[in-house]
């Protein structure tokens, strides 16, 4: 019976051991993948300051459509200047529309608009340009041909052509087809950083360990290459935000939404640059444009750090000391 007894306490513990390892490879990957780049990237206060900036836009795209309601003629009298009538905080246009309603009811829009086009054209470069670069040989031919084919079509023409022939009003189709050819440029820079990687000693040892080729592009290649993505995803979410506003302002895409750029274009015909009186009609959504901007810069330089592979170990936390009662 003392021997049965022994033996159940044994395989009790064992058993008890190999839940608390399991539980613990859980905390670690939670810790080395969720918890430590979130540590990394709020260390840095362009980061924190980024994130405050996009966070705020993000409710307002979300919580602030719920709440302001959408701006129609007669809210207020016309050309009422800001901080006067707090009906129109930030005061009306030439037909009595709060200017505040309006440029809350533009940043869903907007929003979508970045979100699809800083996507897709990073999405396009990152998987062309590492694949040509990586492969080689006919691979590369034929991918380096297609990039460069992409990147002789002026972009201008290309979407203004795009956007008469088909008129989109989707603001997701609108942002990719503002960077309907933005990837070109991109992808050919990130196949001569692939180019320099690809001969690099671990890159050798994964494909002598008879790794697949998928598994080096995504372990080996792509962390050494993001922060140069990441950089190009801010770039290309600017140029969306650019680009769409100027078409807007242009009349060049249809003003089914509400945008910034037809703001800018109703303050500027509404003789906005004359007028002292109605500068806030111009000011308001070139406020807007400049912030959403200013927060993807800060947010991308403050999140370079997220791909050193020697901060990531001094911001992880190691479970080793509450694994010692174990090992023992």
């Amino acid at each position: 019976m003392a021997e049965k007894n022994s033996s159940f306490s044994q395989s009790d513990g064992s058993s008890g051991g190999q839940g608390a390892s399991r539980a613990d490879l859980y905390r670690e990957w939670v810790d080395m993948a969720l918890l430590t780049p979130i540590r990394v990237a709020w260390d840095d206060w362009r980061t924190q300051v980024g994130s405050i900036i996009i966070g705020f836009y993000l409710l307002l795209g979300t919580v602030g459509v719920a709440l302001v309601e959408p701006p129609v003629q007669g809210q207020g009298d016309r050309y009422v200047p800001p901080f006067q009538d707090w009906s129109v905080p930030l005061g009306t246009n030439d037909i009595g529309a709060s200017i505040l309603s309006a440029t809350v009811h533009a940043t869903p829009p907007m929003l979508q608009m970045i979100t699809a086009g800083a996507v897709f054209s990073t999405a396009i470069a990152t998987v062309i340009g590492t694949v040509s670069g990586y492969k080689g040989g006919l691979t590369d031919r034929v991918l380096t041909t297609f990039t460069d084919i992409a990147m002789t079509i002026p972009g201008l023409p290309l979407i203004i052509l795009l956007a008469a022939l088909f008129e989109p009003t989707n603001p997701a189709v609108i942002g990719i087809l503002i960077t309907i050819n933005a990837w070109a440029g991109l992808a050919r820079s990130i196949r001569s950083q692939v180019l320099s990687l690809r001969d690099h000693s671990y890159v050798e040892a994964s494909r002598i360990m008879g790794a697949p080729t998928h598994r080096i592009l995504v372990d080996d290649i792509i962390p050494n290459i993001m922060p140069y993505v990441l950089i190009n995803f801010v770039n290309s979410a600017r140029n969306v935000i650019f680009g769409s506003v100027a078409l807007y302002y242009l009349g060049i895409l249809g003003g089914v939404h509400e945008n910034w750029g037809i703001m800018l274009d109703g303050a500027y015909n509404g003789g906005a640059i004359y007028s002292l009186d109605v500068l806030h009609w111009l000011f308001v959504p070139m406020i807007a444009i400049v912030g959403i901007s200013f927060g993807f810069v800060l947010f991308a330089q403050g999140t370079e750090k997220l791909f050193n592979p020697r901060i990531r170990a001094r911001h992880a936390e190691t479970v080793e000391d509450d694994n010692a009662p174990y090992q023992q």
